[in-house]
């Protein structure tokens, strides 16, 4: 019984360190979509919004 016990832990710390690195993995994509875009690019969409 010990053997799953152990199975089992090994297994919690590997799904939180998975989870972990995709988290960590997901915030750099954010911020490199922030990062190197085109600012004009970027104001084109309020164009539309804002009224002549």
């Amino acid at each position: 019984m010990e053997f799953f016990t152990s199975a089992i832990d090994t297994l919690k710390v590997l799904v939180i360190a998975l989870g972990a690195g995709l988290g960590v993995w997901g915030v750099i994509n954010l911020l490199e979509g922030y990062g190197n875009d085109n600012p004009g690019a970027k104001s084109q969409g309020m164009k539309h919004l804002i009224p002549k």
